[in-house]
């Protein structure tokens, strides 16, 4: 009988903002085209989300009833950031100032519920191990913000726990890529290049098909 492949979801933001260009809807395509062995017999899409609450909301749904992922792996970029930050939860926080679409939000919760829903026990700390394997620097963040991220983020997980937990969930914080220069700064860490974030992001997504297979 041949085996069902798994369906990895993986997204992004366009511009927002602040950010002209969102190197995470970059980063999500790239993994849709670049593809290691361990990835070979899975089917991965990709998404570049309108850094917008509606949009999130509206496109979310329709993906998870139609592609109806096994695997999510989202990306955002931290304009500040200079290391990876993977994220452990979403808080029920929103902020209510305008989004992308110059629409703000009402309230200042997601939706009736608890204060905050957690990432799977122990993905998060594989995705970091991946990451630091192949050189990156990167850190456990339990802040997501209050922004469209930490929206989506909530909004995966919440559609996760009603498909019974059956569905892993992942976000990432991405900093910009490092700009080629010819003077280096000796006590500011650089940025990581797009190049060496894509590398990592295929491992950590390498990281939760095997935590996946485990979780079978």
């Amino acid at each position: 009988m041949r085996q069902q492949r798994v369906r990895i979801l993986v997204a992004g933001f366009g511009p927002f903002p602040g950010a002209a260009v969102n190197p995470s809807a970059t980063l999500a395509r790239a993994l849709a085209r670049l593809r290691r062995p361990a990835l070979a017999q899975a089917a991965i899409r990709a998404h570049v989300f309108e850094t917008s609450y509606r949009a999130v909301a509206r496109d979310l749904d329709a993906l998870t009833a139609s592609f109806r992922p096994d695997l999510v792996l989202l990306f955002g970029v931290a304009p500040r950031a200079r290391r990876l930050r993977i994220e452990t939860q979403a808080r029920n926080l929103i902020a209510l100032f305008p989004d992308a679409a110059r629409h703000a939000p009402a309230q200042r919760r997601i939706a009736d519920g608890p204060s905050a829903i957690p990432v799977s026990r122990g993905l998060p700390v594989r995705l970091l191990k991946a990451a630091r394997q192949c050189g990156l620097r990167a850190t456990l963040s339990r802040d997501a913000g209050r922004y469209v991220c930490n929206f989506t983020l909530w909004h995966a997980l919440a559609a996760a726990q009603r498909a019974n937990g059956s569905r892993l969930v992942a976000f990432v914080h991405i900093p910009p890529a490092a700009r080629a220069t010819r003077r280096s700064a000796p006590r500011r860490p650089r940025r990581p290049s797009f190049a060496r974030t894509v590398f990592a992001a295929q491992a950590m997504l390498c990281a939760m098909l095997a935590a996946f297979g485990r979780a079978d």
